[in-house]
């Protein structure tokens, strides 16, 4: 398996000899509700689009994971797999293969990985977006995705997973709370999983962000706080930071035993 993050919640994930392209924000600005005196983030560093994408994954409709400008830019055969919500604005733009999985539905993707969808973020009283599940079919390996650290009790069933992607701090506003809750959830998570690495998303990278929200957004927490934690708790799940646009091969962690 290997792992590539582009900020934010961007990732390629390498997994069952697939090419999976995840909530990808690479092209041009990142804006909410055509509003970038609210929030804007522009990328430090040019993030070309990689090549031989075997799937698009989107687990949220929001405009940091199903990003309008870099869904315009790729290749619109290529199949999506979304939450509802994803697959609504995907199918808007003219994809023309296009899944919308509902929580506890699965997709195989040549027959070689699996990807299950599971309760992910509310957005609102009435919406709950996805994570995912993704399983190598051939070597049972397991990789667990949620972008705000809201972890269904649910996933205890799936455990051991092998890999997490999820947030390990927190973002929050004053007065409305958490929008990201990675700090709380990061321990729960792996303690219920017990994975052999874990990476964090959805903060750091080389993105600069500008705006109203960005004077009184505020964050806690911290991958060397995490660190402490798990080994306070005599938990052995690695967590690695990656660089932006580095590639990671996490096989030698995962044959490791």
């Amino acid at each position: 398996m290997y792992l590539t993050w582009f900020d934010n919640n961007s990732w390629l994930i390498e997994m069952a000899d697939q090419r999976i392209l995840l909530d990808p924000w690479l092209i041009g600005s990142l804006v909410f509700n055509n509003l970038p005196w609210l929030i804007k983030g522009e990328h430090q560093q040019p993030r070309p689009i990689p090549p031989d994408i075997d799937l698009l994954l989107l687990s949220q409709g929001l405009e940091d994971h199903a990003h309008p400008e870099t869904l315009r830019a790729l290749d619109h055969n290529l199949p999506v797999v979304g939450s509802p919500n994803a697959a609504r604005v995907v199918t808007g733009l003219g994809y023309s293969q296009v899944t919308a999985l509902a929580h506890g539905e699965c997709y195989r993707l040549h027959d070689r990985l699996q990807i299950q969808a599971v309760p992910g973020s509310p957005i609102g009283p009435l919406l709950v977006e996805n994570g995912y599940l993704l399983k190598d079919l051939a070597t049972g390996v397991q990789l667990y995705y949620e972008p705000h650290g809201n972890h269904s009790p649910d996933l205890k069933a799936s455990a051991p997973v092998d890999v997490i992607i999820a947030p390990v701090v927190d973002l929050a506003i004053p007065l409305l709370g958490a929008l990201v809750k990675g700090r709380t959830s990061a321990p729960e998570v792996v303690q219920w999983l017990q994975p052999k690495v874990m990476l964090p998303s959805a903060a750091g990278g080389d993105v600069a962000f500008s705006g109203l929200l960005v004077s009184v957004l505020q964050s806690q927490g911290s991958p060397e706080e995490l660190r402490q934690t798990l080994a306070q708790r005599q938990l052995t799940t690695q967590l690695l930071t990656p660089r932006p646009g580095v590639r990671l091969d996490l096989q030698p962690i995962l044959a490791g035993g």
